[in-house]
């Protein structure tokens, strides 16, 4: 019988973590893996975390952090979605739809109304089509020692209820970026 298990649908697992050798895993050892270095920013670790492997090699990731925000007067707290990554050699295979899905099912189950995130943009069409919409207006986002910056990169949100509804206004994230 022929050995039907390579051509069996990627499955999406929750990791009980990710360190920078995971990352390494799927992106390789480049400086800048996700081509976000020349904005200067730090950024957040993760803290949910969800991969796909194929022949016991990672090759995709997504990570969860709840955050606090305000958006106009409205105080309160975002899932930010973020360290998305395919290895460069399974790209275009629908890797990324498989693991944000899988992320953003967990993200309805961890209270807040929306997901956010920041991403470069070339990649927006790839999130539009997995139902997010960008942000119009800047973002400020915090940085080591208290300072407060705008966010050089696109914002995307996507509800994670039905009924969920982005208040109007400006958007302040009161931590560092995801």
């Amino acid at each position: 019988m022929p050995d039907n298990r390579s051509s069996a649908a990627p499955i999406v697992v929750r990791l009980s973590q990710y360190t920078k050798a995971d990352q390494q895993e799927i992106l390789g050892n480049g400086d800048d893996p996700f081509g976000v270095a020349s904005t200067g920013l730090t950024w957040l670790p993760k803290e949910e975390h969800f991969g796909i492997r194929h022949k016991d090699r990672l090759m995709a990731h997504a990570g969860l952090l709840r955050l606090p925000v305000a958006i106009g007067d409205t105080q309160t707290e975002v899932v930010g979605v973020g360290g998305v990554a395919v290895a460069p050699g399974m790209q275009g295979q629908g890797l990324a739809r498989l693991v944000v899905t899988a992320a953003l099912e967990y993200a309805r189950t961890m209270g807040p109304q929306h997901a956010l995130l920041f991403c470069r943009p070339p990649l927006m069409p790839l999130y539009q089509r997995l139902g997010w919409h960008p942000l119009d207006g800047d973002v400020l986002v915090e940085q080591p020692e208290g300072r407060l910056v705008t966010m050089p990169l696109p914002t995307m949100v996507t509800p994670l209820r039905d009924d969920a509804r982005w208040p109007s206004g400006p958007v302040r994230l009161f931590s560092l970026p995801m």
